[in-house]
């Protein structure tokens, strides 16, 4: 197996994406202004137990998908490029992939994807896989909160999680 990277453009700054020949492995939003430092590929490399190549233009078609999606697009990722989910299992797992059928500007709180996922009373294990997810914005792990409806948070960043919120709302 084969893994890539490239990085896309988004109004966090640039992401880095990893792709493996199943498709997008790794989606990352840095907490550095610039994500080409070297402990993120580290990371990367650490989980996927192989050093990804860099390969400019990996990353286009996801670009674009993204700047659709910035300007207002509702853009189902799932639907449009293939996500290797090879860094994720057991109920992380079917949590996410629940959490991709959130509907463009709709949200479901923790507990409601814990029933969806087919555990009840795993909201706390939503959360976490919310948290540990491989691929930022894509999965849309900002459509889910708490059951008073309040966004909550979105890792270190709870603004980033009220800006997807309030732009899917428009």
């Amino acid at each position: 197996m084969t893994f890539r990277y490239d990085f896309a453009p988004t109004p966090f700054g640039d992401a880095l994406a990893v792709f493996s020949d199943e498709g997008i492995v790794r989606f990352d939003l840095s907490e550095s202004e610039d994500p080409r430092v070297p402990w993120l590929l580290e990371g990367v490399s650490h989980q996927l137990r192989a050093v990804p190549e860099p390969d400019p233009g990996a990353a286009d078609e996801l670009a674009h998908l993204l700047s659709d999606y910035f300007d207002g697009e509702p853009v189902r990722f799932d639907r449009r490029i293939r996500l290797d989910w090879r860094l994720v299992d057991g109920f992380a797992l079917a949590a996410l992939q629940t959490i991709c059928s959130i509907e463009w500007g709709q949200t479901m709180s923790y507990g409601e994807v814990a029933i969806l996922a087919g555990h009840p009373g795993a909201a706390r294990a939503v959360g976490t896989a919310c948290r540990i997810t491989p691929f930022s914005i894509i999965v849309p792990v900002h459509r889910v909160v708490r059951s008073d409806g309040s966004a909550g948070q979105y890792g270190a960043h709870p603004e980033r999680k009220r800006f997807l919120l309030d732009l899917e709302a428009h």
